[in-house]
Protein backbone atom coordinates (compact mmCIF):
# COMPACT_ATOMS: atom_id res chain seq x y z
CA UNK A 1 0.00 0.00 0.00
CA UNK A 2 1.38 3.40 -0.99
CA UNK A 3 2.12 6.15 1.53
CA UNK A 4 1.92 9.88 0.93
CA UNK A 5 3.01 12.81 3.07
CA UNK A 6 0.34 15.24 4.23
CA UNK A 7 1.46 18.70 3.15
CA UNK A 8 4.44 20.05 5.05
CA UNK A 9 3.68 17.94 8.11
CA UNK A 10 5.63 14.88 9.20
CA UNK A 11 2.57 12.65 8.74
CA UNK A 12 2.68 9.88 6.16
CA UNK A 13 -0.57 8.08 5.43
CA UNK A 14 -1.57 5.10 3.33
CA UNK A 15 -3.65 5.80 0.26
CA UNK A 16 -6.60 4.11 1.94
CA UNK A 17 -8.02 5.30 5.24
CA UNK A 18 -10.46 3.53 7.54
CA UNK A 19 -13.57 5.67 8.04
CA UNK A 20 -15.57 5.24 11.23
CA UNK A 21 -18.82 7.18 10.96
CA UNK A 22 -21.03 4.05 11.17
CA UNK A 23 -19.54 2.92 14.48
CA UNK A 24 -22.06 3.24 17.25
CA UNK A 25 -25.06 3.40 14.95
CA UNK A 26 -24.87 0.75 12.21
CA UNK A 27 -21.90 -1.01 13.80
CA UNK A 28 -21.44 -2.33 17.32
CA UNK A 29 -18.17 -1.94 19.21
CA UNK A 30 -17.05 -5.54 18.48
CA UNK A 31 -17.75 -5.02 14.77
CA UNK A 32 -15.81 -1.75 14.79
CA UNK A 33 -12.88 -3.35 16.59
CA UNK A 34 -12.82 -6.14 14.00
CA UNK A 35 -12.60 -3.49 11.26
CA UNK A 36 -9.62 -1.90 13.02
CA UNK A 37 -7.84 -5.23 13.25
CA UNK A 38 -8.53 -6.01 9.59
CA UNK A 39 -7.46 -2.57 8.37
CA UNK A 40 -4.15 -2.79 10.21
CA UNK A 41 -3.62 -6.33 8.92
CA UNK A 42 -4.06 -5.08 5.34
CA UNK A 43 -1.49 -2.36 5.85
CA UNK A 44 -3.80 0.65 6.35
CA UNK A 45 -2.12 3.09 8.73
CA UNK A 46 -4.78 5.82 8.82
CA UNK A 47 -8.06 5.98 10.82
CA UNK A 48 -10.41 8.96 10.62
CA UNK A 49 -13.11 9.86 13.12
CA UNK A 50 -14.90 12.94 14.50
CA UNK A 51 -16.47 14.24 17.70
CA UNK A 52 -19.84 14.40 15.88
CA UNK A 53 -19.92 10.72 14.86
CA UNK A 54 -21.76 8.43 14.37
CA UNK A 55 -23.82 9.57 11.41
CA UNK A 56 -26.65 10.40 11.17
CA UNK A 57 -25.75 12.51 14.21
CA UNK A 58 -27.87 12.64 17.32
CA UNK A 59 -27.84 14.03 20.82
CA UNK A 60 -27.79 10.56 22.37
CA UNK A 61 -25.07 9.12 20.15
CA UNK A 62 -22.65 12.05 19.75
CA UNK A 63 -19.12 11.03 20.70
CA UNK A 64 -19.92 7.32 20.64
CA UNK A 65 -17.63 6.59 17.68
CA UNK A 66 -14.59 8.12 19.36
CA UNK A 67 -15.49 6.19 22.52
CA UNK A 68 -15.57 2.90 20.62
CA UNK A 69 -12.20 3.60 19.03
CA UNK A 70 -10.87 4.66 22.42
CA UNK A 71 -12.00 1.39 23.99
CA UNK A 72 -9.88 -0.48 21.45
CA UNK A 73 -6.90 1.79 22.12
CA UNK A 74 -7.28 1.30 25.87
CA UNK A 75 -7.04 -2.46 25.34
CA UNK A 76 -4.20 -2.17 22.82
CA UNK A 77 -2.05 0.79 23.91
CA UNK A 78 1.09 -0.61 22.29
CA UNK A 79 -0.60 -0.49 18.88
CA UNK A 80 -1.28 3.25 18.97
CA UNK A 81 1.96 3.88 17.06
CA UNK A 82 0.80 1.70 14.15
CA UNK A 83 -1.53 4.28 12.66
CA UNK A 84 -2.17 7.95 12.07
CA UNK A 85 -5.22 9.00 14.07
CA UNK A 86 -7.42 11.81 12.75
CA UNK A 87 -10.43 13.44 14.35
CA UNK A 88 -12.47 16.62 13.88
CA UNK A 89 -14.08 19.48 15.75
CA UNK A 90 -17.67 20.11 14.63
CA UNK A 91 -18.51 23.49 13.12
CA UNK A 92 -21.28 25.92 14.05
CA UNK A 93 -24.99 25.20 13.93
CA UNK A 94 -26.57 21.91 12.90
CA UNK A 95 -25.55 20.07 16.10
CA UNK A 96 -26.57 22.35 18.95
CA UNK A 97 -26.18 19.63 21.58
CA UNK A 98 -22.39 19.60 21.08
CA UNK A 99 -20.49 21.65 23.71
CA UNK A 100 -23.76 22.87 25.21
CA UNK A 101 -24.55 24.63 21.95
CA UNK A 102 -21.24 26.50 21.69
CA UNK A 103 -20.30 25.16 18.26
CA UNK A 104 -18.14 28.03 17.09
CA UNK A 105 -14.62 27.04 16.05
CA UNK A 106 -12.68 29.43 18.25
CA UNK A 107 -9.85 29.85 20.72
CA UNK A 108 -12.34 28.82 23.40
CA UNK A 109 -13.90 25.76 21.75
CA UNK A 110 -10.87 24.21 20.00
CA UNK A 111 -9.09 23.19 23.25
CA UNK A 112 -12.46 22.24 24.78
CA UNK A 113 -13.40 19.92 21.92
CA UNK A 114 -9.86 18.57 21.62
CA UNK A 115 -9.62 17.62 25.29
CA UNK A 116 -13.02 15.89 25.08
CA UNK A 117 -11.86 13.89 22.04
CA UNK A 118 -8.56 12.94 23.68
CA UNK A 119 -10.45 11.67 26.70
CA UNK A 120 -12.87 9.58 24.62
CA UNK A 121 -10.05 8.23 22.46
CA UNK A 122 -7.82 7.25 25.41
CA UNK A 123 -4.79 8.89 23.83
CA UNK A 124 -2.66 11.92 24.64
CA UNK A 125 -2.20 13.03 21.04
CA UNK A 126 -4.33 13.17 17.87
CA UNK A 127 -2.11 13.14 14.81
CA UNK A 128 -4.39 15.14 12.50
CA UNK A 129 -7.06 17.41 13.99
CA UNK A 130 -9.50 18.81 11.45
CA UNK A 131 -12.16 21.54 11.35
CA UNK A 132 -15.15 19.45 10.27
CA UNK A 133 -16.77 22.32 8.38
CA UNK A 134 -15.98 26.03 8.27
CA UNK A 135 -17.05 28.44 10.97
CA UNK A 136 -18.09 30.95 8.31
CA UNK A 137 -20.91 30.85 5.76
CA UNK A 138 -20.01 28.56 2.85
CA UNK A 139 -21.95 26.26 0.50
CA UNK A 140 -21.49 22.61 1.51
CA UNK A 141 -23.09 19.16 1.85
CA UNK A 142 -24.57 19.30 -1.64
CA UNK A 143 -24.72 23.07 -2.04
CA UNK A 144 -22.53 24.91 -4.51
CA UNK A 145 -23.76 28.49 -4.65
CA UNK A 146 -22.47 31.10 -2.21
CA UNK A 147 -25.39 32.95 -0.60
CA UNK A 148 -24.36 36.37 0.69
CA UNK A 149 -27.67 36.66 2.55
CA UNK A 150 -26.54 33.92 4.94
CA UNK A 151 -23.58 35.91 6.21
CA UNK A 152 -23.06 35.83 9.99
CA UNK A 153 -20.57 36.65 12.69
CA UNK A 154 -17.63 34.29 12.39
CA UNK A 155 -14.39 33.46 14.18
CA UNK A 156 -11.37 34.99 12.42
CA UNK A 157 -9.33 32.37 10.60
CA UNK A 158 -6.14 33.60 12.28
CA UNK A 159 -7.67 32.93 15.70
CA UNK A 160 -8.41 29.35 14.63
CA UNK A 161 -4.86 28.85 13.32
CA UNK A 162 -3.38 30.25 16.54
CA UNK A 163 -5.48 27.89 18.68
CA UNK A 164 -4.52 24.90 16.55
CA UNK A 165 -0.87 25.95 16.60
CA UNK A 166 -1.03 26.15 20.39
CA UNK A 167 -2.36 22.57 20.45
CA UNK A 168 0.61 21.48 18.32
CA UNK A 169 3.03 23.25 20.67
CA UNK A 170 1.34 21.56 23.64
CA UNK A 171 1.83 18.15 22.01
CA UNK A 172 -1.90 17.42 21.84
CA UNK A 173 -1.95 17.28 18.03
CA UNK A 174 0.78 16.86 15.43
CA UNK A 175 -0.90 18.70 12.55
CA UNK A 176 -4.23 20.20 11.60
CA UNK A 177 -6.45 19.97 8.55
CA UNK A 178 -9.57 21.43 6.95
CA UNK A 179 -12.77 19.74 5.83
CA UNK A 180 -15.71 20.69 3.61
CA UNK A 181 -13.64 23.76 2.80
CA UNK A 182 -13.57 26.08 -0.21
CA UNK A 183 -10.69 27.36 -2.34
CA UNK A 184 -10.90 30.72 -0.58
CA UNK A 185 -10.65 29.01 2.78
CA UNK A 186 -7.62 26.92 1.85
CA UNK A 187 -5.81 29.96 0.46
CA UNK A 188 -6.62 32.11 3.51
CA UNK A 189 -5.49 29.47 6.00
CA UNK A 190 -2.20 29.02 4.17
CA UNK A 191 -1.64 32.76 3.65
CA UNK A 192 -2.33 33.70 7.26
CA UNK A 193 -0.27 30.82 8.59
CA UNK A 194 2.74 31.80 6.49
CA UNK A 195 2.44 35.51 7.25
CA UNK A 196 2.36 34.80 10.99
CA UNK A 197 4.99 32.07 11.13
CA UNK A 198 2.44 29.40 12.09
CA UNK A 199 1.82 25.88 10.74
CA UNK A 200 -0.27 25.68 7.57
CA UNK A 201 -3.02 23.08 7.15
CA UNK A 202 -1.69 19.65 6.23
CA UNK A 203 -4.78 18.44 4.35
CA UNK A 204 -8.34 19.08 3.26
CA UNK A 205 -11.08 16.45 3.62
CA UNK A 206 -13.92 16.99 1.14
CA UNK A 207 -16.46 14.77 -0.56
CA UNK A 208 -15.11 13.51 -3.88
CA UNK A 209 -16.40 10.81 -6.22
CA UNK A 210 -17.63 10.29 -9.78
CA UNK A 211 -20.76 12.37 -9.14
CA UNK A 212 -19.10 15.06 -6.98
CA UNK A 213 -16.09 16.50 -8.78
CA UNK A 214 -16.18 20.16 -7.83
CA UNK A 215 -12.68 19.71 -6.37
CA UNK A 216 -11.33 19.33 -9.92
CA UNK A 217 -11.32 23.11 -10.52
CA UNK A 218 -9.78 25.84 -8.42
CA UNK A 219 -9.50 23.60 -5.36
CA UNK A 220 -7.29 21.18 -7.27
CA UNK A 221 -4.98 24.05 -8.23
CA UNK A 222 -4.86 25.37 -4.67
CA UNK A 223 -4.30 21.86 -3.32
CA UNK A 224 -1.38 21.29 -5.68
CA UNK A 225 0.32 24.67 -5.43
CA UNK A 226 -0.12 25.09 -1.67
CA UNK A 227 0.61 21.45 -0.79
CA UNK A 228 -2.70 20.74 0.90
CA UNK A 229 -3.69 17.29 -0.45
CA UNK A 230 -7.21 15.90 -0.45
CA UNK A 231 -8.52 13.22 1.86
CA UNK A 232 -11.47 12.08 -0.23
CA UNK A 233 -14.56 11.04 1.67
CA UNK A 234 -17.67 9.31 0.27
CA UNK A 235 -15.85 7.79 -2.74
CA UNK A 236 -18.88 5.53 -3.34
CA UNK A 237 -21.45 8.33 -2.91
CA UNK A 238 -23.21 6.55 -0.03
CA UNK A 239 -23.27 3.33 -2.07
CA UNK A 240 -24.79 4.93 -5.15
CA UNK A 241 -21.66 4.03 -7.16
CA UNK A 242 -21.28 0.51 -5.75
CA UNK A 243 -23.66 -1.10 -8.24
CA UNK A 244 -26.01 -2.49 -5.63
CA UNK A 245 -28.86 -0.14 -6.58
CA UNK A 246 -28.78 -0.92 -10.31
CA UNK A 247 -32.02 -2.55 -11.46
CA UNK A 248 -32.49 -5.30 -14.04
CA UNK A 249 -33.79 -2.60 -16.37
CA UNK A 250 -30.41 -0.85 -16.31
CA UNK A 251 -31.45 2.16 -14.25
CA UNK A 252 -31.00 3.27 -10.66
CA UNK A 253 -34.34 3.91 -9.05
CA UNK A 254 -34.62 6.84 -6.63
CA UNK A 255 -33.20 5.28 -3.50
CA UNK A 256 -35.19 7.46 -1.18
CA UNK A 257 -37.94 4.91 -1.83
CA UNK A 258 -38.13 1.70 0.22
CA UNK A 259 -35.04 -0.27 -0.86
CA UNK A 260 -34.92 -3.85 -1.95
CA UNK A 261 -34.42 -6.42 0.82
CA UNK A 262 -30.78 -6.88 -0.20
CA UNK A 263 -30.00 -3.29 0.71
CA UNK A 264 -32.58 -2.73 3.43
CA UNK A 265 -29.84 -2.40 6.06
CA UNK A 266 -27.83 0.10 4.02
CA UNK A 267 -27.66 3.67 5.28
CA UNK A 268 -30.10 4.98 2.68
CA UNK A 269 -32.56 2.30 3.75
CA UNK A 270 -32.24 2.85 7.48
CA UNK A 271 -32.01 6.65 7.28
CA UNK A 272 -34.03 7.80 4.25
CA UNK A 273 -33.75 11.44 5.32
CA UNK A 274 -29.97 11.32 4.89
CA UNK A 275 -27.84 12.00 1.78
CA UNK A 276 -30.25 14.03 -0.34
CA UNK A 277 -27.50 15.14 -2.72
CA UNK A 278 -27.13 11.55 -3.96
CA UNK A 279 -30.85 11.23 -4.69
CA UNK A 280 -30.95 13.98 -7.32
CA UNK A 281 -32.28 12.75 -10.68
CA UNK A 282 -29.11 13.60 -12.61
CA UNK A 283 -26.95 11.91 -9.99
CA UNK A 284 -28.98 8.72 -10.45
CA UNK A 285 -28.67 8.96 -14.24
CA UNK A 286 -24.93 9.56 -14.03
CA UNK A 287 -24.43 6.64 -11.64
CA UNK A 288 -26.21 4.34 -14.08
CA UNK A 289 -23.91 5.51 -16.88
CA UNK A 290 -20.82 4.81 -14.77
CA UNK A 291 -22.24 1.42 -13.86
CA UNK A 292 -22.64 0.52 -17.54
CA UNK A 293 -19.17 1.87 -18.33
CA UNK A 294 -17.57 -0.30 -15.66
CA UNK A 295 -19.29 -3.46 -16.85
CA UNK A 296 -18.43 -2.69 -20.46
CA UNK A 297 -14.76 -2.73 -19.47
CA UNK A 298 -15.08 -5.87 -17.39
CA UNK A 299 -14.89 -4.05 -14.06
CA UNK A 300 -17.24 -3.87 -11.13
CA UNK A 301 -18.80 -0.44 -10.48
CA UNK A 302 -17.07 -0.59 -7.08
CA UNK A 303 -13.68 -0.92 -8.75
CA UNK A 304 -14.31 1.91 -11.18
CA UNK A 305 -15.43 4.31 -8.45
CA UNK A 306 -12.65 3.60 -5.96
CA UNK A 307 -9.82 3.30 -8.47
CA UNK A 308 -10.81 6.59 -10.08
CA UNK A 309 -10.58 8.51 -6.81
CA UNK A 310 -7.36 6.82 -5.77
CA UNK A 311 -5.65 7.81 -9.05
CA UNK A 312 -6.37 11.53 -8.85
CA UNK A 313 -3.13 13.51 -8.49
CA UNK A 314 -4.42 15.62 -5.59
CA UNK A 315 -5.70 12.72 -3.45
CA UNK A 316 -3.46 11.64 -0.58
CA UNK A 317 -5.88 9.07 0.86
CA UNK A 318 -9.31 7.67 0.07
CA UNK A 319 -11.55 7.20 3.10
CA UNK A 320 -13.37 3.87 3.06
CA UNK A 321 -16.67 3.42 4.84
CA UNK A 322 -17.65 -0.17 5.52
CA UNK A 323 -20.16 -1.84 7.80
CA UNK A 324 -18.38 -5.22 7.77
CA UNK A 325 -14.92 -6.67 7.49
CA UNK A 326 -15.95 -8.30 4.20
CA UNK A 327 -16.95 -4.92 2.75
CA UNK A 328 -13.66 -3.40 3.87
CA UNK A 329 -11.67 -6.19 2.23
CA UNK A 330 -13.65 -5.87 -0.99
CA UNK A 331 -13.14 -2.11 -1.13
CA UNK A 332 -9.38 -2.31 -0.64
CA UNK A 333 -9.11 -5.01 -3.30
CA UNK A 334 -11.32 -3.09 -5.72
CA UNK A 335 -9.51 0.19 -5.25
CA UNK A 336 -6.10 -1.36 -5.82
CA UNK A 337 -6.59 -1.17 -9.59
CA UNK A 338 -5.08 1.14 -12.20
CA UNK A 339 -7.60 2.41 -14.74
CA UNK A 340 -6.44 2.53 -18.33
CA UNK A 341 -6.27 5.76 -20.36
CA UNK A 342 -9.23 4.49 -22.40
CA UNK A 343 -11.39 4.05 -19.30
CA UNK A 344 -10.37 7.47 -18.01
CA UNK A 345 -11.38 9.03 -21.35
CA UNK A 346 -14.75 7.29 -21.15
CA UNK A 347 -15.22 8.66 -17.63
CA UNK A 348 -14.56 12.18 -18.88
CA UNK A 349 -17.15 11.76 -21.65
CA UNK A 350 -19.82 10.92 -19.09
CA UNK A 351 -18.61 13.72 -16.83
CA UNK A 352 -18.98 16.25 -19.67
CA UNK A 353 -22.70 15.38 -19.78
CA UNK A 354 -23.27 14.92 -16.04
CA UNK A 355 -20.92 17.45 -14.44
CA UNK A 356 -20.90 16.96 -10.66
CA UNK A 357 -24.65 16.18 -10.55
CA UNK A 358 -24.62 15.69 -6.77
CA UNK A 359 -23.22 19.17 -6.13
CA UNK A 360 -20.35 19.75 -3.71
Amino acid sequence: MLKKRLGNSALEVTDFCLGTMTWGEQNSAPEAHAQIEQALAMGINFIDTAEMYPVPPGRETQGRTETILGEWLAKNPARRAEFVLASKIAGPGRRDWIRDGDTKVSAKTIPWALDDSLRRLHTDCIDLYQIHWPDRNVPMFGGWQFDVHKEKDTTPILEQIQALSAAITAGKIRAYGLSNETCFGVCEFVRLARENGLPAPASIQNGYNLVIRTFDGDLAEASHRLQVPLLAYSPLAMGLLSGKYMTAEGVIAPFDKPPAPAVADARVGRFPQFGDRYKRPRALLAAAEYDRLARRHGLSPLTLALAFVRQRFFVASTILGATSVAQLQAQVQAGDTVLSPEILRDIEEIHSIYTSPAGQ
